[in-house]
């Protein structure tokens, strides 16, 4: 049975089994309940397990350093769903502490399987979206890597935080727009289109993209936000209408 298939009052007690378990594992040196629920094949019981690891870290200095024990220790393991586990446990301990997880996403970015990489990019979200600072630089220093990939999932990964700042990632963003590679090319159209359409948003948004210098992709990313006025109208603050007005008194 599912995690979210059980009545809520028993998922709070299993939420609390997985926090004990793990807990008692680090007080003794035991990573056999971390093996086991980083691995369950739920997502929502290794969701609860990665919010734990999180938790106690910040709630238990003194076991810090056998947490990145155990997950350098898991990191090695064959099974995706625990590497998947390990890197977002580091994106909780990331939102405060980016510096001393780094690592973990350094590789996670190239690993084998799509559900670690995937990993990578929601925490860079999440981490991002609280953590802009350490974060950013990091996903600079990826965004002209020769595998477009990479260059793809480091657009993807910083969308977040361009929500609510867009002023924070467009100057990465901008660094993408001679991009040549179709995949790539859309990832950072639809980027900013999602970073367009919140109050306040779309003015630095257009404002920005004055300062561009491929007209061609400006051109797509403008049809993509007057677009997003319309997919997203139950959450813009302007009508589609309103958008294409703005943005016609600019281009």
């Amino acid at each position: 049975m599912g995690f979210y298939q059980i009545p809520k009052d028993e998922r709070a007690k299993l939420v609390s089994t997985i926090n004990g378990a793990l807990l008692s594992g680090l007080q003794t040196a035991d990573e056999n309940a971390a093996y086991v629920y980083f691995n369950d094949e739920d997502t929502y019981i290794r969701k609860a397990a990665y919010l734990a690891i999180g938790k106690i870290y910040f709630q238990n200095p003194e076991l810090q350093a056998r947490i990145f024990d155990l997950l350098r220790n898991l990191f090695q393991v064959d099974d995706f769903r625990i590497r998947q586990t390990v890197v977002n446990a580091a994106g909780e301990i990331g939102k405060k502490e980016f510096e001393l997880v780094r690592k973990f996403f350094d590789k996670g970015l190239f690993d084998t399987h799509h559900s670690v990489r995937n990993a990578v990019i929601g925490s860079i979200k999440k981490m991002g979206e609280v953590n802009p600072g350490p974060v950013l630089e990091w996903a600079r220093t990826y965004l002209h890597h020769e595998d477009k990939e990479i260059r793809r999932e480091i657009c993807h990964g910083i969308e977040l935080r361009g929500r609510k700042h867009p002023a924070d990632i467009l100057p990465l963003l901008k660094e993408l727009q001679h991009e040549k590679t179709a995949r790539v090319r859309s990832t950072l159209v639809h980027v900013l289109g999602q970073i367009a359409y919140k109050k306040g948003c779309l003015e630095i948004v257009i404002t920005d993209l004055k300062t561009w210098e491929n007209n061609s992709l400006v051109k797509n990313a403008l049809e993509e936000i007057i677009d997003v006025h319309h997919r997203y109208r139950e959450f813009s603050t302007l009508t589609q209408e309103e958008a294409r007005s703005y943005i016609q008194e600019f281009f």
